[in-house]
């Protein structure tokens, strides 16, 4: 507050102490002023960050097919930025009190409660001193502070000996007994099964390659050659055939089953670059609609998607198979299919799927009344799931059937009057030729 000359005191000692004060106000502000200039730097940094991560996501969800990524690429591309955004805020906190309390306000609100089930090690701090800083007489606790912070253990190494004594008889010369060795998944290997499984896991769940595999190792001082890695996870894969054969064969005494095939990159050294193999899934799962069965789902490698990889991926089964529209499955229906022809049933997500990507352009009546009629039997299958089975065929049959004759008309009547290269054609030829499955 500015003070007029009659206010200002006369003698000089008195007007020093009001000169110090006002330096000490002004050198005080001058920190706040700094401390709020790094804080806008900051923020500023943030918000730049987060206009890209919005970049991105926009990107990905609106950008032209060409520049859209995937979900790896969008998760590496935000990674990065977080990264940096973290680092930004390391820098701002170690040159700000302020940041620095409110960074560590924040975290401490956002972190949550660790699992109970976690092991705990508890770390006691006592004072240096236990005496009363003024009269130096003894302390008593009367409370404390506790806190959590998650540790992990790296994977940890060991060596297993296993020691297997003979014994002897001292009055005759063959009396020697000794405990079997135990089964070994690799007989004279050098791994135990866990340590197998775990790499099983870091390469097929974790996706990572044995020749890094093989360099962790390394750094522990343990020499283990990808080459042999690989004949390690051969051992393994060899042992679980008869567990995948199993699991197909169980698959395959259902009554319904589920069916689908992705593409899968697989390297080609001969050309020095991939080629395209295929996945072929079969699974169940009747929980929702009141099954019994356990749900289940097991995988076949394939070169190709060519009908002779379906024919003999559900050689043996017998049912209702469902799948999407792909040709490669008409092959199971005809009636010398050994077994009997199987029963395709369409997916219903695959036809809406194409009205919705011409319904979410704007200014498609057609395709938006599909949309419509779609979703009403969708909310019929809410109402009834979890019910018995004889219980969602009598509502399938008095309220599901009506609706789905009326849209059979429906298409029919609108695919007579729109152009037949246009894509609501299109969706609507899709339907109609997978009628029966649908249906």
């Amino acid at each position: 507050m500015a003070l007029s000359m009659d206010q200002l005191p006369d003698d000089a000692e008195s007007l020093k102490a009001l000169i110090l004060a006002a330096q000490a106000d002004a050198a005080k502000l001058a920190e706040e002023k700094d401390a709020l200039s790094a804080e806008v730097d900051r923020l500023t940094a943030q918000n730049k960050r987060l206009d890209h991560i919005l970049a991105v996501l926009r990107r990905a969800q609106f950008g032209a097919r060409s520049e859209r990524i995937s979900d790896d690429q969008l998760n590496l591309a935000l990674e990065d930025v977080e990264t940096e955004l973290g680092a930004e805020d390391a820098k701002a906190e170690a040159g700000n009190k302020i940041v620095k309390g409110e960074g560590v306000a924040n975290r401490r609100a956002n972190r949550g409660h660790l699992p109970a089930h976690l092991p705990r090690e508890e770390i006691v701090i006592e004072p240096e001193a236990k005496c009363c800083p003024n009269c130096n007489s003894a302390l008593h606790k009367i409370g404390e502070d506790c806190s959590e912070r998650l540790d992990r253990i790296p994977a940890r190494l060991r060596v297993i000996v296993t020691r297997r004594p003979k014994y002897a008889c001292r009055s005759c010369t063959d009396g020697v007994v000794q405990a079997p060795a135990p089964a070994r998944l690799i007989e004279g290997g050098l791994p135990t099964e866990a340590f197998i499984a775990d790499v099983l896991v870091s390469k097929y769940a974790d996706h990572l390659p044995l020749y890094r595999q093989s360099q962790i190792l390394a750094r522990e001082g343990v020499t283990i050659d990808r080459s042999t890695l690989a004949h390690w996870v051969g051992f393994a894969a060899a042992e679980l055939e008869p567990l995948h054969a199993h699991l197909m064969k169980l698959l395959k005494t259902s009554t319904k089953l589920f069916a689908d095939e992705t593409r899968c990159p697989v390297l080609d050294p001969g050309r020095g670059r991939t080629k395209t193999g295929y996945l072929w899934a079969l699974a169940r799962d009747d929980r929702p609609w009141g099954g019994t069965d356990p749900p289940a789902a097991a995988y076949m490698y394939a070169p190709g998607r060519g009908a002779d990889h379906a024919t003999r991926l559900l050689a043996g089964f017998s049912g209702l198979l469902q799948v999407d529209g792909y040709t490669g499955y008409d092959g199971l229906t005809v009636s010398k299919r050994v077994g009997g022809p199987l029963v395709l049933a369409f997916c219903w997500a695959h036809v809406r799927r194409r009205f919705y990507d011409i319904a979410k352009a704007g200014d498609a009546p057609i395709a938006s009344e599909a949309l419509e009629r779609i979703g009403k039997l969708y909310e019929i299958e809410a109402a009834i799931n979890g019910q018995s089975a004889e219980a969602r065929r009598d509502a399938r049959q008095t309220r599901t059937r009506p609706l789905l004759e009326a849209m059979k008309s429906w298409l029919d009547q609108h695919l007579a009057r729109v152009s037949k290269g246009s894509p609501i054609a299109d969706a609507i030829r899709y339907t109609r030729n997978h009628w029966d499955g649908l249906y």
